[in-house]
Protein backbone atom coordinates (compact mmCIF):
# COMPACT_ATOMS: atom_id res chain seq x y z
CA UNK A 1 0.00 0.00 0.00
CA UNK A 2 1.05 3.41 -1.02
CA UNK A 3 1.66 6.32 1.50
CA UNK A 4 -0.62 9.47 0.79
CA UNK A 5 2.53 11.04 1.39
CA UNK A 6 4.09 9.31 -1.68
CA UNK A 7 0.83 10.06 -3.89
CA UNK A 8 1.17 13.62 -3.01
CA UNK A 9 4.77 13.81 -4.15
CA UNK A 10 4.20 12.32 -7.55
CA UNK A 11 1.13 14.51 -7.97
CA UNK A 12 3.65 17.37 -7.38
CA UNK A 13 6.22 15.93 -9.17
CA UNK A 14 3.80 15.64 -12.06
CA UNK A 15 2.59 19.57 -11.86
CA UNK A 16 5.77 20.89 -11.50
CA UNK A 17 7.24 18.81 -14.97
CA UNK A 18 4.09 20.32 -16.58
CA UNK A 19 4.72 23.56 -15.55
CA UNK A 20 8.15 23.16 -16.77
CA UNK A 21 7.12 22.35 -20.01
CA UNK A 22 4.54 24.91 -20.50
CA UNK A 23 6.93 27.75 -19.73
CA UNK A 24 9.43 26.05 -22.53
CA UNK A 25 6.95 25.98 -24.56
CA UNK A 26 5.87 29.84 -24.19
CA UNK A 27 9.45 31.03 -23.92
CA UNK A 28 9.85 28.94 -27.79
CA UNK A 29 6.78 31.23 -28.64
CA UNK A 30 8.43 34.45 -27.55
CA UNK A 31 11.91 33.78 -29.51
CA UNK A 32 10.23 32.67 -32.95
CA UNK A 33 8.38 35.64 -32.97
CA UNK A 34 11.48 37.46 -31.45
CA UNK A 35 13.75 36.09 -34.26
CA UNK A 36 10.84 37.02 -37.50
CA UNK A 37 10.99 40.81 -36.21
CA UNK A 38 14.81 40.68 -35.94
CA UNK A 39 14.63 39.03 -39.31
CA UNK A 40 12.55 41.72 -40.59
CA UNK A 41 14.30 44.66 -39.20
CA UNK A 42 17.74 43.08 -40.05
CA UNK A 43 16.81 43.18 -44.15
CA UNK A 44 16.70 47.02 -43.23
CA UNK A 45 19.02 47.59 -41.55
CA UNK A 46 21.72 46.59 -43.73
CA UNK A 47 20.39 48.66 -46.18
CA UNK A 48 20.11 51.82 -44.32
CA UNK A 49 22.47 51.83 -41.27
CA UNK A 50 25.72 51.43 -41.06
CA UNK A 51 26.89 48.15 -38.63
CA UNK A 52 30.03 48.46 -36.66
CA UNK A 53 32.18 45.58 -34.55
CA UNK A 54 30.65 44.52 -31.58
CA UNK A 55 32.18 45.14 -28.39
CA UNK A 56 31.78 43.11 -25.02
CA UNK A 57 32.33 44.22 -21.79
CA UNK A 58 33.56 42.52 -18.87
CA UNK A 59 31.54 41.60 -15.95
CA UNK A 60 31.20 44.68 -13.20
CA UNK A 61 33.11 46.72 -15.67
CA UNK A 62 36.19 44.89 -15.93
CA UNK A 63 37.42 45.68 -19.52
CA UNK A 64 36.11 45.11 -22.93
CA UNK A 65 37.04 42.94 -25.67
CA UNK A 66 36.54 43.07 -29.71
CA UNK A 67 34.24 40.37 -30.78
CA UNK A 68 34.01 38.35 -34.22
CA UNK A 69 30.64 40.07 -34.70
CA UNK A 70 29.60 42.86 -36.34
CA UNK A 71 25.82 44.19 -35.98
CA UNK A 72 24.36 47.37 -33.89
CA UNK A 73 23.94 47.91 -30.40
CA UNK A 74 20.03 47.11 -29.27
CA UNK A 75 20.67 49.05 -25.45
CA UNK A 76 22.04 52.47 -25.23
CA UNK A 77 24.32 50.61 -22.49
CA UNK A 78 25.73 48.77 -24.99
CA UNK A 79 24.97 45.25 -23.37
CA UNK A 80 23.37 43.75 -26.20
CA UNK A 81 23.73 43.39 -29.77
CA UNK A 82 21.96 42.42 -33.10
CA UNK A 83 24.58 41.04 -35.63
CA UNK A 84 24.10 41.53 -39.18
CA UNK A 85 23.68 37.78 -39.52
CA UNK A 86 20.30 38.96 -37.76
CA UNK A 87 21.14 36.97 -34.25
CA UNK A 88 21.38 38.21 -31.12
CA UNK A 89 24.09 38.60 -28.94
CA UNK A 90 24.98 39.47 -25.13
CA UNK A 91 27.85 41.32 -24.75
CA UNK A 92 28.67 41.45 -21.45
CA UNK A 93 30.86 38.09 -20.46
CA UNK A 94 33.76 37.37 -18.00
CA UNK A 95 36.75 38.56 -19.73
CA UNK A 96 40.58 37.45 -19.07
CA UNK A 97 43.64 39.29 -20.14
CA UNK A 98 43.91 37.12 -23.10
CA UNK A 99 40.47 37.83 -24.13
CA UNK A 100 41.26 41.21 -24.07
CA UNK A 101 43.90 41.11 -26.29
CA UNK A 102 42.63 38.81 -29.04
CA UNK A 103 39.12 39.04 -28.71
CA UNK A 104 36.33 37.29 -27.70
CA UNK A 105 34.22 34.92 -30.41
CA UNK A 106 30.20 35.33 -29.36
CA UNK A 107 27.43 33.07 -29.47
CA UNK A 108 23.82 34.48 -30.31
CA UNK A 109 21.47 33.49 -27.69
CA UNK A 110 17.54 33.21 -28.12
CA UNK A 111 16.26 36.39 -28.60
CA UNK A 112 13.38 37.75 -26.32
CA UNK A 113 10.47 39.78 -26.92
CA UNK A 114 11.29 42.14 -24.23
CA UNK A 115 14.94 43.05 -23.63
CA UNK A 116 15.92 43.34 -19.88
CA UNK A 117 12.62 41.60 -18.56
CA UNK A 118 12.62 40.89 -14.89
CA UNK A 119 15.23 43.52 -14.33
CA UNK A 120 15.25 46.51 -12.30
CA UNK A 121 12.33 49.41 -13.34
CA UNK A 122 13.19 51.05 -16.26
CA UNK A 123 15.69 48.98 -17.44
CA UNK A 124 13.47 46.64 -19.74
CA UNK A 125 12.68 47.77 -23.19
CA UNK A 126 10.49 46.10 -26.17
CA UNK A 127 11.88 44.80 -28.87
CA UNK A 128 10.11 46.56 -31.37
CA UNK A 129 10.79 50.05 -29.20
CA UNK A 130 14.76 49.25 -29.64
CA UNK A 131 14.54 48.60 -32.86
CA UNK A 132 12.63 51.88 -33.60
CA UNK A 133 15.04 53.69 -31.47
CA UNK A 134 17.58 52.50 -33.77
CA UNK A 135 16.10 53.02 -36.85
CA UNK A 136 13.28 55.10 -36.70
CA UNK A 137 10.64 54.04 -39.51
CA UNK A 138 12.37 50.85 -40.49
CA UNK A 139 8.88 49.04 -40.86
Amino acid sequence: MTEPTDDWVARRTEAAREQERRLRERQEVEHRKARAILAEFTKVARERLPAERLVVQGYGGRGRATSDVEGWYLRLDKTVGLGTDGEFYVLTAPLGLLDRVRGVTLRPTPPPLVIGAGGKDGDSIELVAALDRLLPGWR
